[in-house]
């Protein structure tokens, strides 16, 4: 008798379980876990304004919402400005691509509004960034490759974002890497101020680490890994990331592979001369991809850098190649 008395309840919690979505699925969050609080009115509130926070939300969710429609998916962005968190996260329930803004990030001195987007970009990049991933997101690596090499590039496009704030100091480097790469005056400075975006959220990193040296592009990272490193790279090794998928020519539209690394992205054996994902946290299976480009006639110098170490040498227009969208 009790047998057949759990049996009505055993259907429904199977019914239940069958019409409930996935539960969701956590990704590690922009930056490692912290401490770091920033309430609303604080000595550290420095940094974006509420409206500027939500400005800067209503551009990625006009661009991104209908991408992800596509794709049969829900963009749900849960705009927290109140929460005193430094970090953004992203998870997954059903179709739903969730995406975790606090406030106490965007209120941080070193975060522009461009920024900000970076920051959003990423989160993105976890659900959309390709290959290589850990479960179902893009590795973090990688999802700093996508923000700038994809995402960025859409929201400086857009006449929305005009108007964000961003850094106004230049940089030799970034200056030069773009304006070699890209013959277009507007696709070069959409390339700069990726790049100049990359910038400002190091700077952030910096801070948190507690890293006794800024970071710059003119210092790339000289580590090279023996297996894909997973994990949040240094800071270094992420402005590095930031400033090569700026620099990566591929169209925004060449699609990405969950299964592939190298498609959409810059690749040396695909003939590319710039944007390839640093080998401080990127383990090619290619080993062609550990060698310089073939140009030797650019003097390319042998380290191996998101931009090639091009500082101060004369071989930058010679890489120059018009971005297709």
């Amino acid at each position: 008798m009790k047998r057949n008395l759990l049996l009505p309840v055993i259907s429904a919690l199977l019914l239940g379980a069958a019409v409930l979505p996935a539960r969701a699925s956590n990704c590690p969050g922009f930056l490692p876990h912290n401490d770091l609080k920033i309430p609303v009115g604080s000595a550290q509130d420095k940094g974006m304004l509420e409206a500027q926070f939500n400005e800067v939300l209503n551009t990625l969710e006009k661009i991104y919402k209908p991408q992800l429609a596509a794709l049969g998916k829900v963009l749900q962005i849960n705009r927290l400005w109140t929460n005193n968190t430094v970090n953004a996260s992203t998870s997954q329930s059903g179709n739903r691509v969730i995406l975790n803004m606090y406030g106490g990030l965007a209120r941080h001195e070193a975060v522009t509004m461009d920024g900000f987007a970076l920051v959003v970009c990423h989160e993105l990049g976890h659900n959309l960034g390709g290959a290589p991933k850990g479960g179902w997101a893009s590795i973090e690596g990688q999802s700093d490759y996508y923000a700038n090499l994809k995402c960025l590039r859409q929201v400086f496009a857009d006449s929305s974002a005009s108007a964000f704030t961003r850094s106004l100091q230049g940089d030799e480097v970034a200056e030069q890497g773009c304006a070699a790469l890209y013959s277009d005056p507007q696709e070069s400075a959409i390339c700069l101020r990726g790049s100049m975006a990359g910038k400002s959220v190091s700077n952030l990193f910096k801070v948190l680490h507690n890293d006794p040296v800024a970071p710059s592009f003119a210092t790339p990272d000289p580590k090279v890994v023996t297996a894909m490193f997973t994990s949040h790279p240094a800071t270094q090794c992420r402005m590095d990331t930031y400033l090569a998928g700026s620099l990566c020519t591929q169209p925004v539209s060449a699609p990405l592979s969950n299964t592939n690394p190298a498609a959409g992205t810059c690749t040396r054996s695909a003939g590319f001369q710039a944007g390839f994902r640093p080998l401080c946290w990127y383990k090619p299976a290619n080993a062609a991809e550990l060698l310089p480009p073939a140009a030797k006639a650019f003097e390319v110098t042998e380290q191996l850098s998101p931009s090639l170490d091009a500082l101060k040498t004369g071989y930058w227009p010679g890489l120059r190649a018009p971005l297709a969208w």
